[in-house]
């Protein structure tokens, strides 16, 4: 959270090591909050099919413009492999974990809890994809067209991570098992708590920070229609959980 603060308030052009930093941590605490929760065999699964997977998609995406789109990466980011940046895939990992506890706080049909996580993964995209592109990481062949208020960003990148999302959604859904107990399920670990930062800190920094009040409202609406339910979920959770004075 001190990172993406800092972030905002860098001048544009010395922000990469705050974005690399940034990522580290993220991904860090989602596989610390796995392991609490759902031990070993979840911080494996995710390093392989959130990670792994992400990074298979982005290669894919990168050499054949399926399922993004047109695009490529500058080399602002660093390391890669078969021209991704190896951050990338920490980015897919830091974020699926997260949004998989929001489907499965909001819903109990597995089909009901993959279709959800996927949106809450997806939905957190209209955030990072115009201020990644503003930063100069990545550029798109073809930008249009887009979502309203959403400049510089094709339809086909969000319908892609989607999709990709809910392919790895299933999986981590299907082989991680899921809380007995879903009270400290809900309050304990920080993967609630930095979904939910995540969520307002973006809208409140492209509305203050970074000039797209656009993309403030249409990704504060797309990721708010997942993280004010579950908000909301977490808050009663905490009042039935509380023990009597």
């Amino acid at each position: 959270m001190l990172c993406q603060i800092l972030y905002s308030v860098t001048d544009p052009g010395e922000r990469t090591p705050l974005t690399v930093l940034t990522v580290v941590c993220f991904a860090s605490a989602s596989l610390a909050d796995a392991w609490a929760r759902a031990g070993v065999r979840a911080v494996v699964t995710l390093v392989v099919v959130a990670g792994g997977g992400g990074l298979l998609a982005e290669i894919t995406g990168l050499h054949t413009g399926f399922p993004f789109g047109q695009y490529r990466y500058t080399e602002l980011l660093g390391w890669s492999v078969a021209g991704v940046p190896v951050l990338i895939p920490l980015a897919w990992l830091m974020m699926a974990w997260p949004a998989l506890l929001v489907g499965r706080a909001l819903v109990k049909r597995p089909a009901g809890v993959v279709v959800v996580a996927a949106c809450a993964l997806a939905a957190w995209d209209v955030f990072l994809d115009p201020q990644m592109v503003d930063e100069g990481y990545w550029t798109w062949e073809s930008p249009e067209p887009s979502l309203p208020g959403v400049t510089g960003i094709p339809l086909s990148n969000f319908a892609g991570w989607l999709l990709v999302a809910a392919l790895v959604q299933s999986v981590l859904h299907k082989v991680i098992p899921r809380a007995e107990d879903p009270v400290p399920s809900l309050i304990a670990g920080p993967a609630p708590v930095l979904y939910l930062w995540t969520w307002f800190s973006s809208i409140w920094a492209h509305l203050a920070f970074f000039g797209r009040p656009w993309v403030a409202l249409v990704g504060g609406l797309a990721m708010g229609a997942v993280a004010v339910p579950f908000a909301v979920r977490v808050v009663r959770r905490r009042s039935w959980f509380r023990p009597a004075a």
